[in-house]
């Protein structure tokens, strides 16, 4: 047996909350140090800006959990690291990871940066124009630390690989170490579990006051965010239970676990429609969050799952995380077209595709499968091809190679170099400056309140 203490280390920092009820970046998190710790000492770290109550650990999980409850906490695990892999606002709010030394894989799966424009479409154009120059700025300092970067599909690398280029990464350095770039930034998506899911308990059908044990179920398998479209399922639901009245829409998590970046307008939006439809705790049943460990039972259990999105640019680089458990449980879907998963169902044959917005269209397809004599079956033998693609010890391939061969990027000093990029921290003589851009743009009430973060931000760097 293999010493874990002789072993490379590998830190993962998640930007979320991990354990018994996770979000998608938790369950990448979570999924990563399982597949990693067969080869390599891993520690999946939780940073100090994630409230968490307690330990998420489990007496099997291969990974040591650690919650960090000061930023030295952090520091510490970092030092002891020979890899450092993290996404999100860690390198903003802990820039000392980006000047450890070690090699650092930056994780790109979720550009939030386009989630922002829908999430922030309603609030005054100054506040927007501020948040997303923040996304710009964190994205400019994150891609120019990294050593290797990986993202979630071919789609997104294109993406991606165009903002590298702004910032200089793409440059004759990276290209002699590897012609196709590869070698700077590769394709992780998210993945599904190699074995198939069990079902343990009953949850829905003829446990649900209001769900009979032979009614159809169609499944909303994710939260409820702006960028997505729910309310053209709950709108299909009027014209489904129609013709099937035992038809019941569940959606599986309006509560997000990290309630620090919880947003309830998309819940409130949807719940709505569903009272001005009278289908609300009749035909249509929101619950607060599944637990992950418990979602197979979910999943199961329904006829139909559903993941539907608004026509925009964040939907032609999104890649839907639940998505992958309705592949998984062989769960026959009604997807929107425009966004890769929409492509991988029309390509395999898993459900029906429609176009977004289409309420009509949306309860043709729900209607269209639930009335597939023995539909589970039926379609069937087109998920096998799709699972075995998407396995996370297939996907992850290319973060196992880097670990195992961790490297600097060639073009470090090089990048530290380049003019006119506006992606290193905030100097001190830089302040007044930056002062007086924030009173033109946002008047005294915006510096009030980014001299608020800035304190914040100085805090938890101790």
């Amino acid at each position: 047996m293999t010493d874990v203490h002789s072993q490379r280390k590998v830190l993962l920092i998640c930007n979320d909350v991990v354990g018994e009820r996770m979000a998608g970046p938790g369950i990448r998190y979570w999924e990563f140090a399982r597949v990693l710790s067969p080869s390599f000492a891993v520690t999946l770290a939780v940073p100090p800006f994630i409230k968490m109550s307690a330990s998420p650990g489990e007496p099997d999980f291969p990974a040591k959990v650690v919650l960090c409850d000061k930023a030295a906490s952090l520091r510490a695990l970092a030092a002891d690291a020979d890899v450092i892999i993290t996404l999100g606002a860690v390198l903003l709010a802990y820039p000392f990871l980006a000047r450890t030394g070690k090699p650092l894989v930056l994780d790109l799966y979720d550009p939030v940066i386009l989630e922002g424009l829908e999430r922030h479409a309603d609030q005054p154009m100054v506040e927007r124009v501020s948040l997303h120059e923040g996304y710009r700025r964190a994205y400019a300092r994150q891609i120019q630390a990294a050593d290797f970067m990986i993202c979630a599909s071919e789609r997104q690398r294109d993406y991606w690989l165009g903002m590298l280029s702004a910032l200089g990464r793409a440059n004759p350095y990276t290209h002699r170490d590897d012609e196709t770039l590869y070698r700077l930034i590769d394709v992780v998506p998210f993945g599904l579990p190699s074995t198939p899911p069990l079902h343990t308990r009953p949850v829905l059908k003829g446990v649900h006051r209001k769900i009979a044990a032979d009614d159809k179920v169609i499944l909303w398998g994710g939260g409820l965010w702006h960028w997505l479209d729910a309310p053209s399922l709950v709108g299909a639901m009027a014209l489904v239970t129609r013709d099937r009245p035992d038809a019941k829409l569940f959606f599986m998590g309006t509560e997000r676990p990290n309630l620090t970046v919880y947003d309830k307008r998309a819940v409130e939006k949807t719940v709505e429609l569903a009272k001005e439809l009278d289908l609300y705790d009749r035909c249509i049943f929101f619950n607060d969050w599944v637990p992950y460990h418990d979602r197979q039972n979910y999943l199961l259990e329904a006829d139909v799952g559903v993941s539907l999105h608004q026509s925009h640019i964040e939907t032609r680089f999104a890649f839907r995380t639940r998505f992958l458990d309705y592949l998984w449980a062989g769960l026959p879907i009604v997807a929107t077209e425009g966004d890769v998963m929409g492509d991988l169902v029309r390509e395999w044959g898993l459900g029906r595709v429609v176009a977004p917005g289409n309420v009509e269209g949306v309860a043709q397809a729900v209607l269209d499968l639930l009335n597939t004599p023995e539909l589970r079956d039926a379609y069937q033998p087109h998920f096998v091809g799709a699972r075995a693609r998407l396995q996370w010890e297939m996907v992850a391939g290319p973060l196992i190679e880097f670990c195992s061969n961790p490297r600097l990027a060639p073009d470090k000093a090089y990048i530290g170099e380049i003019p006119g990029i506006d992606a290193r921290e905030t100097r001190w003589w830089a302040l007044p400056g930056k002062v007086r851009r924030v009173l033109a743009k946002q008047g005294i009430s915006g510096l009030v309140k980014q001299t608020g973060e800035y304190l914040r931000w100085t805090r938890a760097q101790r």
